[in-house]
């Protein structure tokens, strides 16, 4: 795989679980046409200046977000929260495109 560049990252991801497979998951910018949904749809933003804005389905149905900050190290994405010094995520990329970043579950 060719490397990542970090640019393509830098936007507002937007779980598309109708697209997800059985060992992947799929990522939309937040300007893409999803079919509506009773809950949130978990998110991240990743910042140019490595912030982070993560967004996670609340018990009340309701959008909860964590700051934080990335991390690009080879083809895994590091999602730190709150001031943390170990990733409360890795996900290791597959494949990143203007309108879809694939991720391994």
């Amino acid at each position: 795989m060719a490397a990542i560049n970090r640019k393509d990252l830098q936007k507002l991801w937007i779980h598309s679980s109708e697209e997800d497979t059985e060992k992947e998951m799929v990522l939309r910018p937040a300007d893409y046409d999803f079919p509506l949904t009773r809950q949130p749809r978990e998110s991240f933003e990743l910042k140019h200046d490595g912030s982070l804005v993560k967004g996670s389905p609340s018990p009340s149905d309701s959008l909860e977000e964590q700051q934080g900050r990335w991390e690009l190290q080879d083809d895994k994405l590091a999602l730190y929260t709150g001031s943390d010094s170990e990733p409360s995520r890795k996900l290791q990329i597959v494949s990143v495109d203007p309108d879809r970043l694939l991720v391994k579950k």
